[in-house]
Parts: C-alpha cells; structure tokens; sequence
C-alpha cells in the first residue's frame, strides 16, 4: 500500500492520505459506518508518521466526511448529497454596451470596509503570504542598491525581471525574448493596453460568460460592445458558440481567461485551447488572455497558455504577480511580438513606469526559487481550502444550490435556487459584516441573478467557517422570502 504515497509529489503527504480514504470509499473498499485504520496501523501502511495520518483524518472530520469517536477510532459517515454544478446559460448573443460601474463601486466598498470578512475579493495568495520573504529581499536589495532601487525605471520595464519572465515562458516552450515583454502596474493596465493597441471606441469584444467585471468595466471605460460567449463551468467556452458569434459579427477582438477562468475557476483541455487559437486566428482577430490564475492551476500536469498555440503572434497575454506573490506591488506584465511598439506606446503615456523597486524584488524573489516554492505550497493550500468551501456550502445553503469546482484559483461560483436574488443576498451578507460578489457584475447583459462569486483564498480558520455558515443562512432567509412570494 505506500505505493499510493509519493513523497516526491508536489501534494502534501496528508492531502494524498486524504485522496487515498476518498479513493477507497468510492470503490466501496470502505462503506459508510465502516472504521478507518487505526492511526498506527495506516502510518505503517503508507509508511509516513502518525501526525501526518493524525492530520489527514482531523481534516476528513473538518469536511464532514467522517467522524470521531471518544476512545473508538475515526468512522466514514455516509457520503453527503452532491452539489449540481451552474449550467451552461443559454441566451441571445449580441453586441451590447456594458453599463455595470455603479454596482461594482457598491461591491468594492463592501471589500475594503474596515471590519469586513472579505469573501468577494480574489486574492489567493493571502492564503499563503510570502511577506516575511519578500519584506527580506527588499531589505537587501535597498541595502544594496541604496537610491538607484528608488528611481524610475525603464518605460517597459527592469530588464532583469523581464528576463525572469522570458526564462518562465520558454521553459514551458513558448517562444519568448524580453523585448516582446512590457512591464505593467499590473493585469489591468496590461488589458487596458492590449485592449487599445488592437480595437477602439465601438468596436465589438468577445468575452466569455461568466467574465472578470475589471474587463467589463474596461470596455465600458473605452467606449466600446461586449459580446458574450457562454462557459461552462468545467470546460469553460463552447468552441460552437464561438465559432457562431464570430460569424455573425464584427469582432475586432477576444479577451479570454481559458486557463483559470473568474469566476468559475474551469480550465479549458489542452486540445479544446488550440482550437480556440485556431478559430480566432484564421479570422485574423487578436485574442488577449487574461493569465493571472494560470499558476495556480490544481493539476500535477503543467498547462499552457494560449501563446504556445499561436501561429500568427495574435496572441496578448496580460498576467501579473498580484495572485501569486503580492497584490500591492502592482507588478504585471504584456507578452506580444505584433503589438509590442502600440504597446509601448499606450504605455508610456499612461504611466511611464512602474514601481523599480518591486520589479528589483520580484527579481530576486523569482531567481531565488523561493518563488517557486511559495506557489507550489499555495497550489496545496487553496486545494484544502476549495475542498472546505466546497463542503460548507454542501451542508449550510439552500437546497438545489449548485457550485462550481474550481481547477485552479481561489473562488468559487454559486448559484442559488431559481428565483434567488443575488445582489439581495450581497446586501444581507454586507449588513452582516462579510462580503461576496454579486453574479450580474460578471455579466454585460445582466445575467446571472441568482448567482455570486465567493473567494476561498484566504487563511483559513474559525472565522472563515462561520463566515460560509453565516452567508449560507443568509441565503436561506433569501431562499424563504422567494417561496413566501411565490406562496
């Protein structure tokens, strides 16, 4: 049996004890009432030491998945119902303009409330902080550098960190030089430079549905048409769909998220993503990837951005450190070999620069390894999270909710049962000192209102748990007004 344990994997020993009960439980080798190993015995098993079963079983017992006795042993309960997953939405495709601004200052004044549990804001690498290493990287580098780590930096960025991006990029294969690299404050600024280095005011943007609200926001800023594209929840756009709108259309360009999408967290296959390259580029349509969530893919299997399929350079990717290392520094980036001097340009005359001091640490923290280190065990920590999200909403929302299960990120999509109100639920849940995200701000035609974005990407404690409880009974009492209305 210990060789279903790989000390050499990047999951922790205890998540693949967990894993192996799970496995064992669905093959019906374990029943439910039936009692697990004891701690010693399953410890000599797998041939890893008793805290690490200690561990796996306290958190089975976390997730509701079995219980402890006093003086007995650890038993299976009974498999809990499962959640549906958000159906793919079906609707009209048209072009429209995007008029959401209001309810999205509502909900970012929700998130940075003082006092406030923020389960709307994405943010996963709170959940495994790397402060204390980047607070030392930048004694070091001001101990070092003195001034010069207090000037402007060059228009399109540290050369040294561009490098360290260009290195990241042709170890996954993708044809990268730090030239075709622009350094940005940043994913956002990136989309908004790639946005108006290929299209303007009018034109009409392919977007999936459900999308990130910054780039609907930005393409009402710039005055031009969303246009979208339904997702599912696991294998993100319909290729068909696609295809549909495309010809129907107009589009001057896509701005897509196919690795990890906000909000739902689906990760397109392998071979669907190169069919959507394909699709896109014999149109000659630019096609910008939002890639911020990319790193943090779930899967032991290494996925690749959409650039690795690009055969005309009409590919943009926009990605940052902000979900990965430290959203404050502000420290994006733009990969594009076609658009690099538009580029530029909408660079320079936005802001100039970024910050040289945090693109001086970023180096040092991506050169180190410690980089690498940190995001392999935040990969395992917002695992553990998702799977705990996952079981509070099972046990403490309103039947037939359904939820999406996350492959990468740090938040999740719940939708409530038919005829729920989601900005209602918002507003309950901020009376009561938590945040969510309402669905209709993921959407330029106002779907989703029943729908909401709740973020697990976050140290994990008592707090937390009793927050996912709270906003579950919060949407019952949602949940009852719409059946007294309907009674």
């Amino acid at each position: 049996m210990s060789t279903m344990i790989s000390k050499n994997s990047d999951q922790f020993l205890y998540q693949q004890v967990i894993d192996l009960i799970q496995t064992m439980q669905t093959s019906g080798t374990l029943r439910p009432g039936d009692k697990l190993p004891s701690l010693r015995k399953l410890s000599s098993q797998l041939n890893v030491s008793i805290p690490t079963v200690k561990q796996a079983y306290v958190e089975l017992e976390r997730l509701g998945k079995v219980d402890a006795r006093a003086k007995s042993g650890y038993y299976l309960k009974s498999a809990q119902l499962e959640i549906s997953t958000p159906k793919r939405p079906s609707f009209v495709r048209r072009p429209v303009p995007v008029r959401c601004q209001t309810l999205i200052e509502e909900a970012y004044e929700a998130v940075h409330s003082p006092n406030i549990m923020p389960l709307g804001v994405s943010h996963p690498v709170m959940a495994s902080p790397p402060d204390k290493t980047l607070a030392r990287i930048m004694r070091r580098v001001l101990a070092q550098a003195g001034p010069k780590a207090m000037a402007y930096g060059p228009m399109d960025g540290y050369v040294p960190l561009k490098r360290q991006i260009a290195q990241r990029y042709l170890e996954q294969g993708v044809e990268a030089r730090q030239e075709d690299i622009i350094i940005t404050n940043g994913a956002q600024e990136a989309l908004a430079i790639a946005l108006q280095s290929v299209a303007k005011s009018g034109d009409v943007i392919a977007v999936e549905s459900p999308t990130y609200f910054g780039i609907l926001e930005l393409i009402e800023n710039l005055g031009m048409m969303a246009l979208e594209i339904p997702a599912c929840s696991d294998v993100g756009i319909c290729l068909d769909d696609l295809q549909d709108s495309l010809d129907s259309h107009n589009v001057k360009a896509c701005v897509f998220s196919s690795l990890i999408n906000n909000p739902m967290g689906s990760c397109m296959p392998e071979d669907k993503r190169e069919k959507l390259v394909e699709i896109v580029e014999s149109r000659n349509i630019p096609l910008i990837e939002d890639d911020v969530y990319g790193e943090l893919h779930f899967g032991e299997k290494e996925v690749l951005p959409l650039q690795a399929f690009s055969k005309k350079s009409l590919v943009i990717t926009c990605s940052s450190f902000s979900k990965t290392a430290a959203p404050s520094y502000r420290i994006g980036w733009i990969l594009t070999q076609k658009y690099e001097q538009r580029a530029k340009g909408y660079k320079r005359a936005l802001s100039c620069s970024s910050s040289l001091l945090n693109q001086w640490v970023l180096t040092e923290y991506v050169r180190s390894g410690d980089f690498d280190r940190n995001i392999k065990r935040l990969r395992q920590v917002l695992r553990c999270n998702k799977d705990r999200m996952l079981s509070l909403i099972s046990r403490y929302f309103p039947p037939k909710t359904c939820v999406s299960n996350p492959q990468g990120g740090g938040v999740v999509w719940v939708e409530l049962p038919a005829g729920c109100d989601s900005t209602e639920w918002f507003r309950k849940c901020v009376e009561n000192g938590i945040s969510v995200t309402p669905g209709v701000l993921f959407s330029a035609t106002g779907k989703y209102k029943r729908c909401a974005r709740v973020s697990y990407g976050l140290p994990w404690d008592q707090e937390v748990e009793d927050a996912v409880k709270k906003i579950g009974e919060l949407a019952f009492e949602v949940y009852h007004q719409k059946l007294s209305r309907v009674g």
